[in-house]
């Protein structure tokens, strides 16, 4: 599993515009760099808050992105039979419900002849949104969103494939291509590194891109963005970065382009619980920090010290 040091804040925001993906996904405490049976995690920054709540089989239930004192979103999350049903964004500005703001998503699941969910957005004051149909394949890859609401109809296509230890997926809106990510493996000095390279398009033209390789610890090893040369109708590299580890945890990031260089270093706290977690995140020379307090449930007794 890919390893993720940063939490992201903000969470629920970003799922509710949708930047973070694609189709219908359940999050789980391993999203999050949590280990065990992990109850919730407040994640505490100099610039903000946000609190994750999750079931004990480690299924995320709810999200609470705190602004300030008085302004708050949050998320809850409802499954049944191990899929999503029901998700609510409830926005709170001068700690009072905002109806216009707030929705729910409600998502239906039909199995003939292949896996279609249908995801229906409704504000709180009881205004349609949008509605979401993602169909998937045979094999169960995602291969079209249908998305409606009151400025049309958009259409999604999802095109996959295999060249050698290639896999791309490729996406298109109208049509029209958006982005690509190549996965690929290659040999290392120790085992094999898996990398993965995103290309983002405007119009169906080349724009970004960044390439990411990822050891078989799935630690990111090294990350480098690019930007399109229309001139030379290529990618050309305007940073990398350089990730380190010391016993598996991260210990500097090294970032290089053209001009300049710098790096960073990382010092992680943990807690004394097993699996022990980081609470305490420092990045020097900036000093920025990410706090974690975590809450676990308690371990259930083997059947054999059930008997005793």
């Amino acid at each position: 599993m890919k390893k993720n040091y940063a939490i992201i804040l903000l969470f629920s925001l970003f799922q509710i515009i949708g930047i973070w993906a694609q189709e219908v996904k359940i999050f789980t405490v391993e999203d999050f760099d949590l280990k065990g049976r992990v109850a919730s995690c407040l994640v505490s920054t100099d610039y903000g808050k946000e609190l994750f709540e999750f079931t004990k089989e480690g299924v995320l239930i709810k999200t609470v992105t705190q602004y300030n004192d008085t302004d708050q979103d949050i998320t809850y999350y409802k499954y049944n039979d191990g899929e999503l049903v029901e998700k609510r964004m409830e926005s709170y500005k001068n700690n009072v419900l905002d109806e216009s703001t707030s929705m729910a998503n409600f998502y239906e699941l039909d199995t003939v002849p292949t896996r279609r969910v249908i995801e229906k957005i409704i504000s709180y004051d009881k205004q349609f949104l949008e509605q979401e149909q993602y169909l998937y394949d045979e094999e169960g890859n995602l291969s079209r969103i249908i998305s409606s609401n009151g400025d049309g109809v958009d259409e999604t296509t999802f095109e996959y494939s295999e060249i050698k230890n290639e896999h791309t997926v490729s996406t298109f809106t109208n049509g029209i291509l958006q982005k690509s990510v190549r996965t690929s493996t290659k040999k290392a000095p120790i085992g094999t590194q898996e990398v993965i390279l995103t290309k983002e398009y405007i119009d169906g033209e080349p724009n970004t891109a960044i390439e990411e390789v990822f050891n078989s610890a799935g630690d990111l090893v090294t990350s480098e963005d690019f930007l399109y040369d229309i001139v030379e109708k290529e990618f050309v590299s305007q940073k990398k970065r350089y990730y380190y580890y010391t016993n598996g945890i991260l210990s500097r990031v090294e970032k290089k382009t053209i001009n300049t260089e710098a790096a960073d270093k990382y010092i992680f706290q943990f807690d004394n619980h097993t699996p022990s977690n980081w609470v305490k995140q420092i990045i020097t020379p900036g000093n920025t920090y990410i706090t974690r307090t975590i809450k676990y449930y308690e371990e259930e007794p083997t059947e054999q010290e059930g008997n005793k």
